[in-house]
């Protein structure tokens, strides 16, 4: 634990605008920062990595260059719905003082930097669930991470509701 005169370790949490990860950055909160308050045992980073237009667009054919600004400012809506609830969140279980940074690129690449930049202790990051056929070809953001980043990662998942 960090005394007044030395630094907190940082801890990131990564999101996007799925429910995992907002389960991921309330479950964070509840256990790591919320009973702490105003003491924190962690300096706290939320990252959001916005994907690039182009990227997003995929393969460049006829009429790319027409979509390309639609596709970018609908990415910047999500990335302002996803920031403004991660606020709401931290200030609904009173956590002052994070920071929050939005980058754009891939999540896997952009998460990774972010830990080196601050030197950070824990990533935090949402499990989707995907299966493997689908991780596969989506690729996992948790598990690069985990293989990846030079801290330890810790992946939250939501707890499957059994009917």
């Amino acid at each position: 634990m960090a005394t007044s005169g030395e630094e907190k370790p940082v801890m990131i949490v990564g999101i996007d605008e799925s429910e995992q990860s907002t389960y991921a950055l309330e479950w964070t909160l509840d256990r790591f920062f919320a009973p702490y308050a105003p003491n924190f045992p962690f300096k706290l980073i939320i990252v959001h990595a916005k994907p690039n237009a182009v990227a997003s667009v995929g393969l460049a054919g006829p009429g790319t260059a027409e979509v390309v600004p639609y596709v970018d400012a609908d990415l910047k809506h999500t990335a302002v719905k996803v920031i403004e609830k991660a606020k709401g969140l931290c200030q609904t279980k009173s956590v002052h003082g994070a920071m929050i940074e939005v980058f754009e690129g891939d999540a896997r690449n952009v998460l990774c930097e972010v830990v080196d930049k601050h030197h950070a202790s824990l990533l935090v990051v949402g499990s989707h669930g995907y299966g493997a056929i689908k991780r596969a070809v989506l690729g996992s953001v948790s598990d690069y991470c985990a293989h990846h980043a030079h801290c330890s990662v810790m992946i939250v998942k939501k707890p499957k509701i059994k009917v």
